[in-house]
């Protein structure tokens, strides 16, 4: 009986998850995981920061040892020691349209930074405040090792300043400046040439496109892929007039319902954002006409929003998890010095149709 119970305390112990060296139930550090892998403490630092010398194999295998015995850096002592707050901000504006990108957003970002020493902060933006204050605040207080935001302009202040500062960042969305910088983007060219074609296809002889405000870096984007395909198939268009992606739900809703109502108003409509696309529905359906049959619309979104409502309409998928995740990753690598010219992601469409 002795001998059995023995063998099953030794069983137990075995199932048991592994714990911190030291005294039992101890909090795990580096140590602890050099001790697990076989690896040196310096190797099990730099894993956990992605450093891009080491290789995947290793950096997944210690990031995930560290998961699993509940490694948390002491981030007072790491400070002290190298310098960095090991924060990384991402600066939101909290819009209507892009409350569902901020959301998908930060989750890719929590997976990018998980089982490294980085914890995401989330600073806002506020209607109102100019873009560049955030930026400012966080280079004035050191209160982040990185910096992402979204929204960019051709000639953005933000990034401008955070390249004259040398510090690290990455932008969801391109500027025309000449010096190159990390970024993640989405073709939305591509997209609006895409939309045109399958409201061409569906029959629609005028098409229109509600655009962002003509100061952001995407809206261009947009324009100039909607106008080359506009050349290419000789289709009648208008922009919608009285509102822009930025506008409230309601403004967008009732410029719908207005233009819809008059005399030669289009049949195709493009939509740029899931929320503006709710609301370009509402207004047509609150018209009298119908989608689907009276009017075509093609919708860029964000979520999968779009397969739960009826009618169906065709969709074109823009992954801002990816995105956001891809963004963590190169502001990693960026921070640990790689040239700004090897972080660029550009993302093609996923047509849903």
């Amino acid at each position: 009986m002795a001998d059995t119970e023995t063998r099953d305390n030794k069983r137990a112990k075995a199932r048991q998850p592994r714990r911190a060296a030291g005294k039992p139930g101890g909090k795990p550090t580096l140590r602890t995981i050099a001790e697990m892998t076989g690896l040196a403490i310096t190797t099990i630092s730099r894993a956990l920061n992605n450093a891009p010398e080491l290789s995947e194999e290793t950096r997944v295998r210690v990031q995930k040892i560290a998961a699993e015995v509940g490694y948390v850096p002491d981030r007072t002592a790491l400070r002290l020691k190298t310098g960095r707050t090991h924060v990384v901000s991402l600066i939101l504006d909290p819009h209507d349209e892009i409350l569902g990108f901020g959301q998908s957003m930060v989750s890719g970002l929590t997976e990018a930074l998980r089982g490294t020493p980085y914890h995401l902060v989330i600073t806002p933006m506020f209607t109102g405040g100019a873009p560049i204050d955030p930026i400012r605040y966080i280079l004035r207080n050191k209160a982040a090792d990185g910096v992402i935001f979204s929204r960019t302009q051709p000639d953005d202040d933000r990034a401008k300043l955070l390249m004259e500062e040398n510090f690290p960042f990455v932008s969801h969305g391109r500027t025309a400046l000449p010096s190159a910088h990390p970024y993640v983007d989405y073709d939305n060219y591509a997209f609006a040439h895409h939309a045109v074609m399958r409201l061409k296809a569906k029959g629609c002889r005028k098409v229109t496109i509600i655009l962002p405000p003509d100061r952001f870096s995407f809206g261009h984007h947009l324009r100039d892929g909607f106008m080359a395909a506009i050349r290419e198939t000789g289709l009648d268009y208008e922009i919608i007039d009285g509102a822009t992606l930025d506008n409230t739900a309601d403004q967008i809703r009732l410029a719908t319902m207005r233009r819809i109502a008059e005399p030669d108003a289009p049949d195709g409509f493009i939509c740029t954002g899931d929320a503006a696309a709710l609301s370009i529905m509402a207004g047509i359906t609150d018209a009298g006409f119908e989608i689907g049959k009276d009017v075509q619309m093609v919708v860029k979104q964000t979520s999968g929003i779009f397969s739960q409502v009826r009618p169906k309409v065709d969709a074109i998928f823009e992954d801002t998890a990816l995105a956001g995740k891809q963004m963590g990753e190169l502001l990693l690598r960026r921070i640990n010095g790689e040239p700004a010219e090897q972080l660029q992601i550009l993302h093609e469409p996923e047509i849903w149709f």
